[in-house]
């Protein structure tokens, strides 16, 4: 495939202990892939977190890391471990116990893409599939599980922030009766992958711009918040959902005329979240 498996971008110096990642905004359609597909180019990118990583891409200018996936999700899903391989799509696979990523078609190579259509006529080879996690997944982890460390040595603490979009219909009817539903879902396992006190200042960040947000629900945070999230230790994970109406044309995949507005919103978000990781403010794990 000989293609960047991910992109770093680092600030010019590290000032905080934020790290931002964006797993699911690749857009890197290999040919082969799409020849192998049953799905048009448009469908399949149904599953893509189509320009998450503009709208976060100001990060490093306040100091913060951000790494983003350039394989797209419908490829390889690296907000899933290595080992959620699916039976009904991998050759050679043996069913294990229930797991409801992988018997719905969402595990680290998917088999559906949103509303659960089917990338693939057949099942793909275990070859394969082991080849997109050596060659996508386990560069970006190592990448990702590097900067965290860096960051743990460098401040004492790091505050990753695992940036993520969702479809407006998945949450049209999260929110009670007569009242809009949310904007921004922050995802920490109900407080097991994040400190309180961070998580609170993160929300304080997205509401005090004026977006609605509610945690956990319907969103609490996949594999990188599970894996990476250790409070304890200083590890502290928070999965940002963000509304996909509010910045793009989820029909057409093209940002609408209030990208760059939102985007200015998120700028200030950023500038928020990053001051919580700073040297001279540490965070002890709650």
């Amino acid at each position: 495939m000989g293609r960047a498996t991910y992109d770093l971008i680092e600030p010019t110096t590290r000032t905080t202990s934020v790290i931002f990642a964006s797993p699911h905004s690749g857009r890197d359609y290999f040919p082969r892939f799409l020849r192998e597909s049953v799905l048009d180019e448009m469908q399949i990118r149904s599953s893509e977190d189509a320009f998450v990583d503009r709208l976060f891409a100001d990060a490093p200018l306040f100091g913060a890391p951000l790494i983003a996936a350039s394989a797209p999700r419908a490829f390889v899903d690296l907000n899933r471990s290595p080992d959620e391989l699916d039976p009904a799509l991998i050759e050679g696979v043996r069913r294990a116990g229930h797991n409801p990523r992988v018997t719905s078609g969402l595990g680290v190579v998917p088999r559906v893409v949103s509303n659960g259509r089917a990338i693939y006529s057949g099942k793909i080879g275990m070859a394969e599939a082991q080849a997109r996690i050596e060659q996508f997944w386990h560069p970006y982890h190592a990448a990702l599980a590097g900067l965290v460390q860096s960051q743990v040595e460098r401040f004492g603490e790091a505050i990753l922030i695992d940036c993520h979009s969702m479809p407006h219909e998945a949450i049209d009817s999260a929110g009670t009766r007569g009242t809009p539903h949310p904007e921004v879902v922050l995802g920490d396992r109900f407080g097991a992958a994040a400190g309180s006190g961070v998580m609170e200042r993160v929300e304080a960040a997205f509401a005090g711009a004026g977006l609605r947000v509610v945690r956990n629900t319907p969103f609490a945070g996949a594999y990188t918040t599970q894996h990476y999230g250790r409070p304890s230790r200083g590890q502290h994970v928070i999965q940002v959902e963000l509304d996909r109406a509010l910045y793009m044309n989820e029909r057409e995949l093209v940002p609408h005329a209030g990208f760059e507005a939102f985007r200015t919103v998120l700028r200030s978000v950023i500038a928020e979240i990053v001051d919580i990781g700073r040297a001279d403010l540490p965070l002890a794990a709650e």
